[in-house]
């Protein structure tokens, strides 16, 4: 298996793959199961240093965003693209597939990735926000995957059998950035 570990220790023990790798954040709401997760796919890095926001990357990106909505979720009829920065992505509903669990809680992932040119940031980990680097090898997919039925079922007191059937929808937008970076 692919390895998976703590953004901000692998930077502080300088084991941050240079030749490009992959990186978790996931932002959960204190006062609510809300969650959001961004998936980055990175390479041509040119430098990474510590910024007072967090670690900046310099280096081209590719991104895909996946939310988790509960059911008591207040702004679930706000378009993902308009809602306040916690819980914004730059999707609407119609760019989003979307997964509905069995409590008509809803799992939503982003059809195509982001792309970022030159430098993204990843935030300082707060409260119950983490960020994770997961190294490339031929069995990254399934690391994230992996990660992803966990923290669905696990962190986010889904049904295993929804949290398997959810990694189904985020395996397409996961594969798209697993494509080299400037290939398709």
């Amino acid at each position: 298996m692919a390895r998976i570990i703590d953004l901000f220790e692998a930077y502080t023990n300088n084991e941050l793959p240079r030749d490009g790798g992959y990186i978790i954040t996931e932002r959960l709401d204190d006062n609510s199961r809300y969650a959001r997760y961004e998936v980055i796919s990175y390479g041509n890095v040119k430098d990474i240093y510590r910024v007072d926001e967090g670690i900046l990357f310099q280096a081209d990106g590719r991104k895909v965003y996946v939310l988790f909505e509960p059911l008591n979720y207040s702004a679930k009829h706000v378009e993902p693209a308009y809602r306040d920065d916690a819980h914004r992505v730059p999707y609407r509903f119609k760019e989003m597939d979307v997964f509905a669990t069995k409590r008509q809680e809803k799992v939503m992932v982003g059809q195509n990735p982001v792309e970022t040119y030159t430098a993204f940031t990843i935030a300082n980990e707060t409260g119950l926000n983490c960020s994770y680097v997961v190294y490339k090898d031929e069995s990254t997919i399934r690391t994230l995957l992996g990660f992803f039925e966990q923290s669905l079922w696990k962190t986010l007191n889904n049904s295993r059998m929804d949290a398997r059937k959810a990694c189904e929808i985020i395996q397409g937008p996961l594969n798209e950035i697993m494509i080299p970076l400037g290939l398709k």
